[in-house]
């Protein structure tokens, strides 16, 4: 029992970053908007939140840097994919590939450290919280859960529950969210009526850039103490995978990321472990069993995912 409200517990924490970027990926793509450049916006936020956060000490200004980041980052994507109707998966690219490179050579310029930035301690990153009465549940059957799953986790998890339900509500319970889905299937009858398409995509790449601003900052002040040359490690497509898995919707791409984060906290407890029959497996292997996971739910288990119609194509106004 102990073993399994640990794997849950690390679960959740590992699916925190995962369920941020696949949401900020779907009001990019509900909005007709190809998004793989959440890898790259994940990896230069993690930078920025780490680098200020080292900086100044203060974990909240990192990620006030991480949110401006994903920000920019999403409104260079803009400017190209939806100003000037350029390529969307050359533009996303782009981004993963600049960011690859500019934070590992900015980090070891700045803090020549190896690519990575100082260890952050103290207020330079969030820490677990206790929430009320949870020690009073330690050791108790069946209440030990509120103390070893739900408490313990540091803010950004929790503002990350928040999050959820509060996405859904704007997607399918505002017209905000009607516009954006309307916009994705048919921006030509969006138009029609009198709505900007490019404002109302801009919008959703706004909303893309805050979130994968705060999941960056989550890897590097959060889950880890620093910063590390290419961290993400494909969490960014991970996330995207999640949301194909998930039909473009919130909760089914949820439990998308909550199966991927299972296998991910299950894999760091099988490295070294000999199994009967078979013996020691090779950690490499181990390692790629997420990867392994996604690929064949994506080959055979999701069944058809319909994107939206106008995903990836360039709307240019009637005249």
């Amino acid at each position: 029992m102990d073993i399994l409200l640990s794997l849950l517990d690390s679960t959740i924490r590992v699916a925190t970053p995962l369920l941020l970027a696949a949401l900020a990926g779907m009001f990019s793509e509900r909005s007709g908007v190809i998004d793989i450049g959440l890898e790259g916006k994940m990896l230069a936020a993690a930078f920025a939140a780490a680098a200020v956060a080292a900086i100044t000490g203060s974990a909240p200004l990192g990620l006030l840097a991480a949110l401006g980041v994903g920000f920019l980052l999403s409104m260079m994507h803009g400017v190209a994919s939806v100003t000037y109707n350029g390529n969307q998966t050359v533009s996303g690219m782009a981004i993963n590939i600049a960011a690859s490179g500019l934070t590992a050579i900015l980090a070891n310029a700045w803090f020549q450290q190896g690519g990575r930035t100082p260890f952050l301690e103290g207020d330079a990153r969030f820490t677990p919280i206790t929430l009320p009465f949870a020690e009073a549940t330690k050791g108790v059957p069946v209440l030990e859960i509120y103390y070893e799953i739900i408490s313990g986790h540091n803010i950004l998890v929790y503002v990350t529950a928040i999050l959820l339900p509060t996405i859904v509500w704007i997607v399918y319970r505002t017209r905000f969210g009607l516009r954006l889905r309307a916009v994705g299937e048919n921006p030509h009858a969006v138009d029609t009526a009198g709505i900007s398409v490019a404002k109302l995509r801009y919008q959703a790449l706004a909303i893309n850039g805050l979130l994968c601003g705060i999941a960056g900052s989550y890897l590097s002040t959060a889950q880890n103490n620093s910063f590390l040359q290419d961290m993400t490690a494909g969490k960014g497509f991970l996330a995207l995978a999640a949301l194909v898995f998930g039909k473009w919707r919130p909760y089914p791409t949820l439990i998308a990321c909550l199966l991927f984060a299972f296998t991910d906290a299950a894999q760091v407890r099988l490295q070294g472990v000999n199994i009967f029959g078979i013996g020691q497996i090779p950690v490499q292997f181990i390692q790629a069993i997420p990867y392994i996971l996604t690929v064949l739910l994506l080959a055979g288990f999701v069944g058809r995912a319909v994107a939206p119609k106008a995903i990836g194509i360039p709307y240019v106004k009637s005249r």
